[in-house]
């Protein structure tokens, strides 16, 4: 061969090209005939292939192309008996690549005649079959020759689904009912394929239903306000008040999911097909099974169902329940909530205070197990008016406190009865909820069950001192606590509190005192019986003011009528008294020492004063007579005017 090859003249070989021999008809009935030995092929399509070999690792096969194309074995593993000559549908991926090879792919042609199925089944209603590969959120994973399908666990089957995993690796009828071709993704589903199964089973239950018709049936679905029940293909609700004669809060309490049982038709909506369903009306009422000698007095006991604002409900029996108000809780009368006194499922006694068989109503009462506080007989000994006793306070309003002395029997603190020396504007400032306190009985009403109570009148009344300590015109140390438009509260010794007016805060320099400044004042106006002491700054420094003060009081004292010597309008000085020769805080040896100071030191200014009118009168009577010699009625030389003198000048 080599030497024909070597041998051939190159030189006359024909110049119009290889087969120049050939005429026109003989060329074209040569090309006709090498074309009917090929197939016209086209990318992204499926054809027929056979196959012409087998390697470890790839599928000959010829599709009547010009050269035949190559496939991974790894595509046909769903055909492990594949042989020489058998046919199979592959995709065209490329006629010829940059090595001339055909390119197939047989995945992509079940994939593509998947696609072709799965758009047929929807247009055509048709079952399709594929397996459940996994489990998904909210269903589970099919494939369908290689498409992987959507199928929601709502639509696996007509009761809902608790355990998707026991489908895993189920082959599965459904049908197509949603393809988004945008995303390749398919929706099917299986349940249609039941309900048509269940579509006779269902009219002929609905053709045969009536109310009062007793039905079996299994739990499906559970729910907050009951179960739903399949009856054979049609479903009904049990309500959760249709369960049980007694109240439950789940319907989990009495029944469990898939548990089979009889049940009673109640209602029937033919239009929207709603069955309503009963088990406790399956038996008897358990109000028509109550003893016969049970009535207002018995005793009964039982659990706490429901607790509401108004009281509690009490199951004495299943289906039973009797009402205790939570006036009839306890005898004390502070309790507003019942959640303070009983807890829902609290085992109590309690006494039946009213039946209504007819009605099916029932009242009870747990106070009446003990004996009333204020009906015992030694209960007005016990807290007459001056005994003192010892109690928790259990409620503040705006006018005072409540204490509980023994439970039932609570008393009133008014606001005004908490301190002698403070003026308490919420009890609030001075106790709280849950301490103890100790009172006194002020007031005992036994028809009324009342009782006034008082905490200040445990001690002796300090104003009785403060009268003779606060005298009008005394000076004492005092700090601004309180600054408003109408005046000050100021802080004075002794705990007590003053007030003084906005012309009385002027200090000598024209400045007006303020808040926290701790200065002298003056004593203007003190009340005992209203505890009422109005002072002024401006009075220690100002002599009009001092003079117009005493004035005022020399005016009230002559008069001394109920409203004679209001300052500012407001405060009474008729009530003011000498001071007291009685102690009553106990030992009052620094308020004895302290008023002796204060008045040796009004006597010293007394003196002091004295001492220079006298010395102007002399120098003006010198300058205008030129005598030296002392005028009637005037004190000798060198002696100083006794301090009784100048009070009675």
């Amino acid at each position: 061969m080599a030497e024909l090859i070597d041998d051939f003249d190159w030189d006359n070989v024909d110049a119009s090209g290889f087969g120049g021999n050939y005429n026109a008809d003989q060329r074209a009935e040569l090309e006709k005939m090498y074309s009917d030995t090929l197939t016209t092929v086209q990318e992204e399509e499926v054809i027929k292939g056979t196959v012409v070999g087998l390697t470890d690792r790839d599928v000959i096969l010829n599709i009547g192309f010009k050269s035949d194309g190559l496939v991974p074995l790894s595509e046909f593993r769903d055909l492990p008996d594949l042989k020489i000559g058998d046919e199979v549908d592959v995709f065209i991926e490329d006629q010829e690549d940059a090595n001339g090879q055909l390119i197939l792919s047989r995945k992509k042609a079940k994939i593509k005649q998947a696609w072709n199925a799965i758009y047929a089944a929807l247009e055509n209603d048709t079952v399709l079959e594929g397996v459940v590969k996994r489990r998904t959120k909210g269903g589970l994973i099919m494939e369908m020759d290689g498409v992987e399908a959507f199928l929601p666990g709502s639509q696996i089957d007509v009761k809902p689904i608790r355990d998707f995993d026991i489908y895993v690796g189920r082959r599965m009828e459904v049908k197509v009912v949603k393809i988004n071709a945008a995303f390749d993704n398919v929706v099917v589903s299986h349940k249609v394929l039941i309900e048509k199964d269940l579509e006779q089973q269902r009219e002929a239950i609905l053709n045969n239903l009536e109310k009062g018709q007793i039905l079996e049936g299994n739990i499906k679905n559970m729910t907050n306000f009951g179960v739903f029940i399949d009856l054979g293909g049609v479903d009904g609700l049990l309500h959760i008040t249709d369960i049980s004669w007694g109240r439950i809060a789940h319907p989990s309490e009495a029944l469990q999911l898939d548990q089979k049982l009889n049940v009673v038709v109640l209602d029937f909506d033919e239009a929207k097909k709603r069955i309503s369903l009963g088990l406790k009306q399956l038996t008897p009422h358990p109000w028509d099974s109550l003893p016969a000698d049970l009535g207002p007095g018995s005793r009964v006991q039982g659990r706490i169902v429901n607790v509401a604002d108004y009281g509690a409900f009490m199951e004495v029996v299943p289906g039973v329940e009797g009402l205790i108000h939570v006036s009839e809780m306890s005898w004390s009368q502070h309790l507003r909530n019942p959640q303070d006194f009983i807890k829902q499922g609290d085992i109590v006694e309690a006494v039946v205070l009213t039946l209504d068989r007819e009605d099916r109503k029932m009242s009870l009462g747990i106070k009446q197990l003990t004996e009333d506080p204020w009906t015992r007989g030694d209960f007005a000994e016990k807290f007459a008016v001056g005994t003192k006793h010892s109690g928790q306070v259990r409620n503040l309003t705006n006018f005072g406190l409540f204490v509980e002395l023994e439970e039932g029997v609570d008393g009133l603190v008014h606001v005004s009865d908490l301190s002698w020396t403070k003026k308490v504007k919420h009890p609030s400032e001075v106790v709280k909820v849950g301490d103890k306190l100790d009172v006194v009985v002020l007031e005992l009403d036994m028809s009324a069950r009342r009782l006034a109570l008082g905490v200040k009148q445990l001690e002796e009344n300090p104003w009785d001192t403060f009268q003779t300590v606060f005298t009008p015109g005394s000076v004492h140390k005092a700090t601004i606590t309180e600054k408003s438009d109408r005046g000050a509260v100021l802080e004075l010794p002794y705990g007590i509190e003053g007030f003084a007016y906005p012309k009385g805060l002027v200090k000598e320099d024209g400045s007006n005192a303020e808040n926290g400044e701790q200065l002298d004042f003056r004593v203007t106006e003190f009340s005992k019986d209203d505890r009422r002491i109005v002072l002024s700054h401006t009075a220690v420094y100002n002599k009009e003011d001092e003079s117009n003060r005493g004035t005022a009081n020399s005016k009230f004292a002559k008069k001394a009528t109920p409203n004679a010597g209001q300052g500012q309008g407001e405060g009474k000085l008729s009530d003011l008294k000498k001071p007291a020769d009685k102690n009553t805080l106990g030992d009052l040896d620094a308020l004895s020492a302290l008023r002796d100071q204060l008045a040796g030191a009004e006597r010293q200014a007394g003196e002091d004063k004295l001492k220079a009118r006298t010395g102007q009168a002399d120098a003006k009577t010198e300058s205008e007579t030129g005598l030296n010699s002392p005028g009637p009625g005037s004190p000798a030389p060198g002696k100083s005017p006794d301090y009784a003198e100048i009070q009675g000048s």
